[in-house]
């Protein structure tokens, strides 16, 4: 897996001060992507131990609230693969920090057998994660006032309290 930048001390991406990674490769090209030179899976550079070590270092602080992955996109499979070792590594050694997953495809595509991106670490990494923000970026729908999204069709999924209640749980769109 590549990735195309980290973000220390990020406040745009999650709820809190937050460690960002953006990760290369996407299949999904949303119309206006606010970052299109993350489509290529070899942008950027390669995650490796050392990245995971220094991100690792970056969540220590006690005023930093977490990790949030972005891309291109976190879910596509190649991705998956070897970002859930990393999720665990992150839960192991800061279980009170939360983790923010954003994709361009749904929860029902994430959670649909036999649809792209699907894969057999699908659903252990939406196990790793407290909040996912799905769904592409939309154009037509782009909404500036919504928290931590682009368009109106993106949802604020809270995971944890959606695995209790047995049934899709959001976050306010609006504070």
């Amino acid at each position: 897996m590549y990735y195309g930048e980290i973000k220390n001390c990020d406040i745009a991406n999650g709820e809190g001060v937050r460690v960002t990674l953006f990760v290369s490769g996407c299949t999904n090209h949303c119309k206006n992507c606010f970052q299109p030179q993350t489509w290529a899976f070899d942008y950027g550079q390669p995650f490796t131990e050392e990245t995971e070590a220094f991100l690792l270092d970056l969540l220590a602080p006690g005023y930093i609230n977490g990790l949030t992955l972005l891309g291109g996109e976190p879910f596509e499979p190649e991705n998956q693969r070897c970002l859930v070792p990393f999720l665990h590594q992150v839960r192991a050694t800061y279980p009170d920090k939360t983790i923010w997953g954003f994709s361009g495809f749904t929860y029902e595509e994430l959670t649909t057998d036999g649809t792209h991106p699907r894969c057999e670490v699908t659903d252990e990494m939406l196990s790793l994660l407290d909040v996912l923000v799905d769904g592409r970026f939309v154009e037509e729908l782009k909404d500036i006032s919504l928290r931590f999204r682009g368009s109106s069709n993106q949802r604020l999924i809270d995971l944890n309290a959606s695995r209790r209640a047995g049934h899709l749980c959001f976050l306010p769109d609006r504070t």
